[in-house]
């Protein structure tokens, strides 16, 4: 592997991660400025912005004709949140949950996560699909906020401070949309750098490049998530682990996929059929079933989950 191979994919994880934190901070100024309430900022604006790095990246490798790094994202991504990210989250601070609110979030991501299984076993993913999974993830978002409006339970608290946590109270409405450009800018090409980087380290280390995206581009793209648990947890906020993991795998199987394939029509590798799209059903089952047992995620629990993350680690190379 040549140093220009690692420069372009550490430059393209570090524009992935400032270009998202840019973007999402800028879209929230500008929301605040011009009114919208925070419970629409944290579900809709958050939620879409922190999802820009695994979409600009999938996007970028299916119009490169990396479909193994392009569906990988998706599904490493999907495995790193519950397995990596919420188990740091949970060794660092246990995470309380709350009953009524998991029961909705906790159903929808297990009906979500059985239709992306169904849909990465077809083997293709054409537009036509992607098209239904993009009306989903718009019935969720809509539906929620109907919800979250009328009843103010603890998960409208928690979109609330997810768009708290990206609140920079001195920008103004032009900052915040210079903020948000800049941001845009460097997702996009911070994604470019990425693919290019993750190609030929693939290339390099005689592996395939499904194998890269379901372990190093997944790991990156999840990055911003694991960011925002660790300030979540140092403001005592633990909460908002749950919420954003779920809120993170549901937008990554129903908006990444769907809006990726409507670019570019994707191909599943046949390694994500046979092993990564169940371990992806299992990593759901278990850590759904986990959180089900006391209602939290216990420091022991968020150990048993990083080991699991090891151990599909080691399976998968």
């Amino acid at each position: 592997m040549s140093p220009t191979t690692l420069a372009f994919l550490v430059a393209g994880l570090a524009l992935l991660l400032v270009g998202g934190e840019f973007l999402v901070r800028g879209a929230v100024a500008v929301a605040t400025r011009l009114g919208v309430s925070r419970l629409l900022a944290g579900l809709v604006i958050v939620g879409f912005g922190t999802s820009t790095p695994e979409l600009m990246t999938s996007i970028n490798a299916a119009l490169s004709g990396s479909p193994g790094i392009a569906v990988g994202n998706v599904v490493g991504s999907n495995i790193a949140n519950l397995f990596l990210i919420l188990g740091i989250a949970a060794l660092l601070f246990p995470v309380p949950v709350e009953a009524a609110a998991f029961r909705r979030d906790g159903t929808v991501l297990a009906v979500v996560t059985a239709i992306g299984l169904g849909v990465l076993l077809l083997g293709h993913i054409d537009r036509l699909i992607g098209a239904a999974l993009i009306l989903g993830i718009i019935a969720y978002v809509v539906t929620t906020y109907v919800l979250e409006r009328r009843r103010h339970t603890l998960a409208e608290r928690i979109y609330v401070e997810e768009a708290e946590l990206k609140t920079s109270e001195s920008l103004g409405l032009a900052a915040g949309l210079g903020l948000s450009l800049a941001g845009l800018v460097g997702v996009v090409v911070g994604a470019d750098w990425l693919v290019k980087g993750a190609v030929e380290i693939a290339a390099a280390a005689g592996v395939s490049e499904t194998v890269i995206g379901l372990t190093l581009v997944a790991i990156g793209t999840s990055l911003p998530e694991l960011a925002t648990v660790i300030v979540a947890g140092l403001r005592r906020q633990t909460d908002i682990a749950i919420g954003n993991v779920i809120g993170s795998n549901i937008f990554n199987i129903l908006f990444i996929l769907g809006a990726t394939a409507l670019v570019q029509p994707i191909p599943v590798p046949l390694e994500i059929i046979a092993f990564d799209a169940w371990a992806m059903a299992v990593a759901t089952g278990l850590t759904l079933f986990l959180i089900r047992t006391g209602w939290q995620v216990t420091r022991f629990e968020g150990g048993l989950l990083l080991a699991s993350y090891g151990i599909y680690l080691w399976i998968v190379f």
